[in-house]
């Protein structure tokens, strides 16, 4: 091990050494930590990644990101290797997870044979690059997810998928592997909205066959296994609602209460309390199929539908704050259908 000496650091002429203000010591040999690893496994960096969609006429595997922090236009990140619709996902600090896809949108009938069984992940520090993660115990698309820093949990499916419209199932992101049941929500349901603290995942809202909007708020405690549990109600029974977070507030978006009637409320909770949805303020369109993603301190909502066509915009909030929605920039393309959410290295559920 070699010391690290500060008297003999100089300024750039070597004319002045180590200035230092007060009285200062220091001993030791961990007084800095150095970073280590390549640059993709460090985390932290606040950028957001939507995924798939559609794009009439057809679904796309095309992904594109923004760096949450700023504003402007998104970039292209790289494809799945999927063309699919509806993707729960879920993220770590370094890696973003995809647990399955739908073939078409939601109330079709589709066949389960379309449904994706297989989840993959990419770095979000990189661009692009997936690799295949594990299989799900059932194949399903249209529902939502979300994770703790450890544990990411996909639940809901289109009901033509059977077992998998109320299931949760969990993996442990660090690993790759295949999931394990986790528990059932309180019903099943799909095209709902997901967050998470590094505690609580929460769903909301959502779409219950026959032709039924839900109203119901469910969580689940990580670090055990086990059926959801009834946290509240959002106001409005909608479904096509997005969510997004931090580590104290969990914020829906959007939604149709039917028949497509699409709205711009948002709506937030309190998630280490129990109760039910109030008002945050307006996002700047009405819509659904959004997704979306957050750091500690700002969300972001791209894309969605709006009667007859998609849209590519892109609105953000401060989430310790109450207010309308602001304008951050466009996606790479006028998108809808991307699930419930989409991926970010500092998540709700990791800070």
């Amino acid at each position: 091990m070699s010391d690290f000496r500060i008297d003999k650091i100089t300024n750039r002429d070597g004319s002045a050494g180590t200035q230092i203000a007060g009285i200062s010591t220091f001993s030791g040999t961990s007084g800095m930590q150095l970073p280590v690893g390549p640059t993709q496994q460090r985390g932290g960096r606040g950028r957001a990644v939507f995924l798939a969609g559609y794009i009439a006429p057809v679904y796309v595997n095309q992904m594109c990101y923004v760096e949450i922090a700023t504003t402007g236009n998104a970039i292209d990140f790289g494809d799945l290797p999927f063309t699919k619709g509806g993707v729960p996902t879920c993220a770590s600090s370094t890696r973003g997870i995809a647990g399955g896809g739908g073939p078409t949108g939601p109330s079709t009938g589709s066949s389960p044979s379309g449904y994706i069984g297989t989840m993959y992940y990419s770095i979000i520090s990189s661009l692009g690059g997936v690799s295949e993660f594990g299989d799900l115990i059932n194949a399903r698309g249209w529902g939502s997810g979300c994770n703790s820093p450890t544990r990411g949990c996909f639940a809901g499916s289109e009901p033509g998928v059977g077992a998998a419209a109320n299931t949760i199932e969990f993996i442990t992101m660090a690993s790759t592997g295949n999931a394990n049941s986790f528990g059932d929500l309180t019903k099943a349901r799909q095209c709902d909205g997901s967050t998470s603290s590094q505690t609580r995942g929460i769903w909301a809202g959502g779409w219950h066959s026959p032709d039924v909007n839900q109203n119901m708020i469910d969580y689940i405690t990580f670090t055990s296994t086990g059926n959801a549990q009834d946290f509240g109600e959002l106001g409005f029974s909608i479904y096509g609602n997005t969510m997004f977070g931090n580590n104290i507030r969990g914020i829906s978006s959007g939604g149709d209460p039917g028949p497509a009637a699409d709205i711009n409320n948002m709506l937030y909770i309190t998630i280490a309390t129990l109760g039910n949805a109030v008002d945050f303020g307006d996002a700047k369109v009405k819509t659904k199929y959004r997704g979306s993603s957050s750091t500690s301190t700002r969300g972001v909502v791209g894309g969605g539908y709006v009667s007859p066509t998609q849209i590519n915009n892109i609105d953000y909030v401060q989430i310790v704050t109450l207010g309308d929605a602001g304008d951050f920039g466009d996606l790479t393309a006028l998108i809808s259908s991307m699930g419930g959410a989409g991926w970010c290295d500092s998540n709700g559920g990791l800070e």
